[in-house]
């Protein structure tokens, strides 16, 4: 049986906000995906001063995975998936950028910038997870 949390409905700004945070982050994921499909010189150079190496297929795979990840998030039955799964791919930019000693605001939080629009915007559209992240007053 749902909980009172679970079918209070969503205030329209809330769910308008939440709209418009989560439609950022997946129209950059999905052009970040979509330039590691093709891949364009500067996503080759990028990952080799990471130290991944210039590998055309590696940016592929990644763009796939981005954009599969991106596809679950954008889904609302699969949003909660895409956004776990999307959390440990920021992650893992994150710490690759801290290896490396890349500029800390700029480059290696930029991962927890976009994870948490991942996850504010997933907690302002859907009332499941508010049930579940309850904010206390």
């Amino acid at each position: 049986m749902p909980t009172a949390a679970e079918t209070a409905p969503v205030s329209k700004p809330a769910l308008w906000l939440g709209r418009v945070l989560s439609g950022l982050v997946i129209l950059f994921l999905l052009f970040d995906g979509a330039i590691k499909l093709v891949p364009w010189p500067i996503v080759t150079e990028t990952m080799d001063r990471i130290g991944y190496g210039s590998s055309e297929s590696l940016a592929r795979s990644l763009g796939v995975i981005t954009l599969a990840c991106t596809v679950l998030y954008a889904i609302p039955p699969t949003s909660i998936l895409g956004a776990i799964l999307l959390t440990g791919y920021l992650g893992g930019a994150m710490a690759s950028h801290l290896r490396i000693g890349s500029p800390l605001f700029s480059h290696t939080l930029f991962g927890l910038y976009i994870g948490l629009m991942v996850w504010g915007g997933l907690w302002l559209r859907n009332r499941s997870l508010r049930a579940l992240m309850p904010l206390r007053r």
